[in-house]
């Protein structure tokens, strides 16, 4: 979901650089692990381990080398972006990463494919150190996998200079767009081609992914009466933001809120360490209501895990465990304004004194999670494409969220067969 800077080199690699500490671990016969001392890496272990390019890769270089110093475990830290993460290592297998981080919504894909081991050892830590919602996200079937490092979701960024208050429904933006719109200048923005923004149009209404709090597959309410009606809505809004789904990118609302020509921008916290720096005159306030209701909005959750092919899983998870630590986590949103999970990061005085970083943990905690099911990844395309047909080519909006709905059945039904088989 952020956006990343560029970075030449692909990978890094650590070599060793000091004495391996004595280490030992037993476990008991419920199978919960009882520590005697900090679990024992194989020997000779190295490892190899997965991020985004940009920021997220220069942090976790930064990260490996303080783990090679103080583990002597050789780390390769190599670029492959999250969201590709988990496809990759299905297909890789033994030759992929032996750590990997990816969001939360990709968790029921892995378990399905069995390329993840269980957080077991530091299960107790990372449930106590993190968040409720965090860790809830990388559960699936009462087995804790991840080690969660941040917390994201959206909200709406304003301009004070352009609209002094935020408006608090999509008719106020309307009426605003009435007197602010002209040629090259635009009241609002979302990507248009990410469903993970476009979500918020139709749950606010009554839309939803998955029944039963995201756990069943079997019912979606993507097409219901509710998506139906904020699919209107967002057809209508075609009308004061005349472009194509494929122009309103990223790094175009960037440019447009940057230079003034751009009052409100849908986005998440990663733009906020850019926008200090620009020296914009902004705010930023919830998603405005739908026909009355107040919005609605996904949020996910990053976080390492440890892949079932790795040689090395106590290295690996002495490393998920030791990038994903409330230090770490502070320097991450130090870095790149990663909100973290750990709960006494949050209570840090460089978080909690931070306006903006508040209000987008409250924003959190009113979100709706993404499901983290297998049958969430047979969502984004469908649904995308949906509502690009309307947005686009001016479909009807039942007709359009009915054709995705189908999509999403057909992809589950044949998975389900795979499965099976």
């Amino acid at each position: 979901m952020s956006a990343c800077s560029e970075k030449e080199n692909d990978e890094t690699y650590f070599s060793p650089t000091a004495t391996l500490p004595a280490l030992s671990e037993t476990a008991n016969p419920s199978g919960s692990p009882t520590i005697d001392h900090e679990l024992k890496p194989e020997a000779g272990a190295s490892l190899v381990v997965w991020e985004s390019k940009g920021k997220p890769l220069e942090s976790l270089e930064k990260v490996a080398q303080e783990f090679t110093a103080q583990y002597n475990i050789s780390v390769k830290v190599e670029e492959v972006e999250e969201s590709e993460q988990i496809n990759k290592l299905i297909n890789d297998g033994p030759a992929g990463a032996d750590v990997v981080i990816f969001p939360h919504d990709n968790l029921g894909k892995a378990v399905a494919a069995g390329i993840l081991l269980e957080n077991d050892y530091f299960h107790n830590d990372t449930t106590e150190a993190n968040s409720e919602a965090s860790t809830k996200s990388f559960t699936l079937k009462d087995v804790l996998y991840g080690y969660p490092i941040a917390v994201e979701t959206y909200a709406m960024f304003y301009n004070k200079d352009l609209i002094s208050e935020p408006p608090k429904s999509y008719d106020e933006i309307f009426a605003f767009a009435k007197s602010f719109n002209k040629k090259g200048q635009y009241a609002i923005m979302w990507e248009l081609s990410n469903f993970y923004y476009e979500y918020s149009f139709l749950a606010t209404p009554g839309g939803y992914v998955f029944g039963q709090n995201g756990s069943d597959s079997g019912d979606i309410g993507l097409n219901n009466d509710g998506a139906v009606k904020g699919a209107e809505m967002y057809k209508k809004l075609r009308e004061i933001l005349p472009m194509k789904v494929a122009d309103v990118t990223f790094d175009a609302k960037k440019g447009l809120f940057n230079s003034g020509k751009l009052a409100l921008d849908i986005n998440g916290p990663w733009v906020i360490s850019d926008l200090k720096a620009s020296g914009i005159n902004f705010g930023i306030a919830p998603l405005p209501s739908i026909d009355g209701k107040s919005g609605v909005w996904f949020s996910g959750v990053k976080g390492f895990a440890v892949s079932s092919f790795t040689k090395y899983p106590n290295a690996a998870k002495l490393f998920a465990h030791f990038a994903s630590s409330k230090d770490k986590q502070l320097m991450y949103y130090k870095e790149m304004g990663f909100l973290p999970s750990n709960k006494e990061a949050v209570k840090d005085p460089q978080v909690s004194s931070d306006p903006f970083a508040v209000i987008m943990l409250d924003q959190f905690n009113k979100s709706s999670p993404m499901p983290n099911i297998p049958e969430m990844g047979n969502v984004w395309d469908p649904m995308k494409a949906a509502m690009a047909d309307i947005w686009d080519n001016g479909k009807d909006p039942r007709t359009a969220l009915d054709n995705g709905v189908n999509q999403i059945q057909a992809k589950n039904r044949n998975q389900m067969s795979n499965a099976n088989m």
